[in-house]
């Protein structure tokens, strides 16, 4: 089906127009995991995700006839981009069907690279069944995003850096939502390093690949920061060659992945979506099976909308204690605010926002509600802050 020289072929093909990403050692989420984490930084592509390997390979196998044609392709957005980008250098005219979930982001950026974008269908499927559409009706040619022997092989060539820049990993952690980089990365691997064990990630609302390899009905569905892999039906030839190598699928809860999102900005500073940050989530989510390894996780896509990234970071600050938010009943005379201010200062703590509620929030008169966002070195020092304003206020933290 594809083999290590279909890989390095595409390796080969692609040279000089898409990017040699770094392969990096990470000390400190190394010592947050207990293992020894090497990060390939494919977030770093010109159109910020590994999608380019795939589209840039499959274009370039394209004849003369197909490329005056012109091409088609259906995406969530880095498969998007990724094929408007490249067909854009060789000239080739691309039409996009995208969902209309879609963060505005990734159709912002794929229309720049002079795509005909069409917004088309409530998932993945429905904009797949448009494209199709549109490549029988003007006669394009369909670029799959991941079930084609040409994207999976330029996909593989992820792993084939990897491990010519770290040839004695233990395990490879790999994004999966169609399977395609997945495939491509268990060939090139398994034939490098026949020990090594690669696993697939993926988030818990969309596990298709593993509910295909354990034999049950694929049910999917929910919302997801991971919006790139969210996807319902596997490849066929991806999932041929999955379950013949795959060490296994690892089943992420949401939760992980926005952890993971946090952690690659503060300790690898790297931004990272949700799809590009699920194999850090997964070494998250199970750190025995990697505890010890060396293990590569591909950090495949850096295209977050900045306002999703915000909320994210905010949701894992209040989590770990990093951010208080306290409700407060207080009573309503001059001084209390001040008071209140002061004990927090006091107590090293940084206020960055108040609500004082004086007419009808409380149940008495002379009382009143008060809401402050308190920003505190660590879950210790949250404790601090609040145990001291409970020797004088009624304190809940929300």
């Amino acid at each position: 089906m594809i083999s290590l020289s279909d890989i390095e072929q595409a390796a080969e093909r692609i040279a000089g127009k898409v990017q040699r990403t770094p392969m990096l050692l990470c000390e400190a989420l190394s010592r947050l995991t207990g293992a020894q984490v090497w990060l390939k930084l494919d977030n770093l592509q010109a159109t910020g995700a590994f999608k380019e390997r795939g589209a840039a390979n499959r274009l370039a196998l394209l004849t003369p006839a197909e490329r005056e044609r012109g091409v088609v392709a259906m995406s969530a957005g880095n498969h998007a981009q990724a094929v408007a980008r490249h067909a854009s250098l060789a000239g080739i005219a691309a039409t996009i069907v995208m969902p209309k979930f879609t963060p505005a982001t990734k159709v912002t950026r794929t229309a720049a690279w002079g795509a005909n974008v069409v917004l088309e269908g409530e998932s993945l499927a429905e904009a797949a069944a448009h494209a199709h559409k549109l490549s029988e009706r003007d006669h394009l040619v369909f670029i799959h995003p991941y079930d084609d022997p040409g994207i999976i092989a330029g996909q593989g060539t992820l792993a084939l850096e990897m491990l010519r820049d770290v040839p004695d990993l233990d395990a490879l952690i790999i994004p999966t939502g169609g399977g395609g980089l997945l495939a491509g990365c268990l060939v090139a691997a398994t034939a490098l390093q026949p020990g090594i064990a690669v696993y697939g990630a993926e988030v818990e609302t969309y596990a298709a690949m593993a509910q295909r390899l354990a034999g049950r009905a694929v049910s999917v569905g929910g919302a997801t920061v991971a919006e790139g892999i969210a996807v319902r039906d596997i490849g066929e030839t991806p999932f041929e060659l999955v379950r013949r190598r795959v060490a296994g699928v690892l089943v992420i809860p949401e939760r992980a992945i926005e952890e993971a999102i946090g952690l690659l900005v503060e300790a690898a500073k790297t931004v990272a979506e949700g799809a590009g940050a699920i194999g850090l989530a997964a070494l998250l989510a199970y750190p025995e099976r990697f505890r010890g390894k060396k293990v590569g996780i591909a950090i495949t896509g850096g295209n977050i909308d900045a306002r999703i990234l915000s909320n994210v970071l905010l949701r894992d600050l209040l989590r770990d204690g990093r951010l208080l938010k306290l409700h407060l009943q207080i009573p309503d005379r001059p001084g209390v605010l001040a008071d209140i201010a002061g004990t927090i200062g006091t107590s090293g703590g940084n206020i960055i926002e108040v609500s004082h509620q004086r007419l009808f929030a409380s149940v008495s008169v002379q009382a009143a509600e008060l809401e402050i966002m308190v920003e505190a070195r660590d879950p210790k020092h949250a404790n601090d802050i609040v145990q001291a304003l409970e020797r004088t206020y009624i304190v809940r933290r929300v």
